[in-house]
């Protein structure tokens, strides 16, 4: 059992109806499973409306902080005054008796591929916990730390942001060994003066650090000397990795291919090769960080190296996939689907991808295989958002891509800063191009659709997967 009544009275400091014990944690009913504890927190919708559903479906108990109407008073229930103030205590108390060393990850780029790597490489030296989905918010890292079993060897937990001051505190509540920052660049400069007071926030997961804890952050970006001088702070460890010359975890080359990158680096002046299984330079400077992680939690870093090849990108996140369009003539299309979230940052990575990808001539109606991208509107931009996606028509390579399809008011100002030759739709909706997505592919092509999550051109993907069945390119492929 995860957590008994008792210990969760406990934590909590509330009142149990009755005595029970739970498997798991879940505040949605859609994902409950029998057994759950469910947590009825107040967002766009009471979860207090819900309890009576959730233990219909098996959940074994609920956290309230009233009788939800329909539900009896003898139903097992611990009853708090706030639920997300005792969901934020479960998350300490299950921190404090489990023996697990404990790494959290920020950064505007790469939080969930970097964790999805590590989880990949630490679950093979130990128990590992991290969350299923990206659950990086005010109650996604204490409902993480809940969930976390008490005899987990490592745990992973992704931090993310909106507005100033969110960092710290989740840090703080996680009590981490190691503290990671991907990357900064411009992302949520809405609620931000400027991408400094990004790099401020960042670094300030540092503050959650325990004494003698470990930083990791990349050396190769403006902002490392504002990195590196928070973690002397706060008195941690300091690990940079990187191209530039003198970080401890040093790239020395990256070998790109159609669906592997092969890295070259060097550990305290110690030779290290792995390959990661996916195209891409942002994903190797993410395995790089990932493996001074692994080393600084207490992992065999050449294991570790190892199993990286093993990993793939979530859904969503760079994820390649080939798209067969006739079976018997051997017809697709390749789709690199990259449509959960974007900034300039990995905007610029996701298509340096596509620049490097191989479209396959000579099974189409056009004859050579071309270069596509379907790119949606980049949100949280700020007041510098019309020139943000302006910029994107100055991306070195880009002359490569043949067809640029925009999606979004926003993605107009790339459309208007195109050469003619590249334009291919401006729509404002994704609806409007997934309605037409067999237009926009030819056999032999290779497809990127990128874009922040409330641009939706996930409707985009989903349309092309509807034209085939989608299979691995190659083994060992994303």
């Amino acid at each position: 059992m995860l957590w008994t009544s008792s210990d969760a009275a406990q934590a909590t400091g509330g009142r149990v109806t009755r005595a029970w014990e739970v498997s798991g944690v879940s505040i949605d009913t859609r994902t409950l499973q029998p057994g759950d504890l469910f947590v009825a927190l107040k967002d766009v919708r009471d979860g207090h409306d819900f309890v009576a559903q959730a233990l219909e479906k098996g959940a074994a108990a609920a956290l309230v902080s009233r009788v939800p109407e329909g539900v009896a008073p003898e139903a097992p229930l611990l009853i708090v005054p706030d639920v997300l103030r005792a969901l934020e205590a479960m998350g300490t108390f299950a921190r404090a008796r489990t023996r697990a060393r404990v790494v959290g990850i920020t950064g505007s780029v790469g939080k969930t591929s970097t964790k999805e790597m590590l989880r990949q490489v630490l679950s093979g030296q130990g128990r590992t916990h991290a969350a299923e989905a990206s659950y990086n918010n005010h109650w996604g890292v204490p409902l993480t730390l809940a969930r976390m079993p008490a005899d987990a060897d490592y745990a992973v937990i992704e931090i993310g942001m909106n507005h100033p001051g969110e960092i710290a505190p989740l840090a703080r509540l996680a009590r981490l060994d190691v503290a990671m920052v991907t990357t900064v660049a411009p992302a949520h400069l809405a609620a931000f003066d400027s991408v400094e007071g990004i790099a401020r926030e960042k670094a300030s997961i540092f503050d959650g650090l325990k004494p003698q804890g470990v930083a990791v952050f990349n050396a190769d970006i403006e902002w490392t000397p504002l990195l590196r001088e928070k973690a002397v702070a706060v008195g941690a460890r300091a690990i940079g990795f990187g191209a530039t010359e003198g970080a401890d975890w040093h790239l020395l080359e990256a070998r790109i291919c159609d669906d592997t990158t092969v890295v070259r680096a060097a550990r305290a002046g110690t030779p290290l090769l792995f390959k990661v299984s996916s195209p891409g330079r942002h994903f190797v400077l993410n395995a790089l960080g990932a493996l001074a992680v692994a080393e600084a939690l207490g992992a065999d870093p050449m294991i570790a190296a190892h199993d990286l090849g093993r990993w793939t990108p979530p859904v969503g996140r760079g994820q390649r996939e080939r798209i067969v369009l006739d079976v018997v003539e051997e017809t697709y299309v390749d789709l690199i689907d990259d449509s959960f979230n974007a900034n300039p940052a990995s905007m610029a990575a996701a298509l340096d991808v596509l620049i490097a990808a191989r479209p396959t001539d000579g099974i189409g109606r056009v004859g050579d295989g071309r270069r596509v991208a379907v790119l949606g509107d980049m949100l949280e931009l700020g007041p510098t958002e019309g020139r943000l996606h302006a910029e994107i028509a100055r991306h070195p390579g880009l002359e490569a891509v043949d067809i640029i399809h925009c999606v979004g008011p926003r993605m107009k100002a790339l459309y208007e800063a195109l050469p003619r030759r590249q334009r291919g739709d401006w729509v404002e909706t994704a609806t409007e191009l997934a309605a037409r997505a067999r237009t926009l592919v030819d056999a032999g092509d290779i497809l990127l659709v990128k874009g922040s999550k409330g641009s939706k051109v996930s409707l985009v993907v989903d349309a092309l997967r509807k034209m085939g069945q989608g299979t691995p390119p190659t083994e060992g492929s994303e």
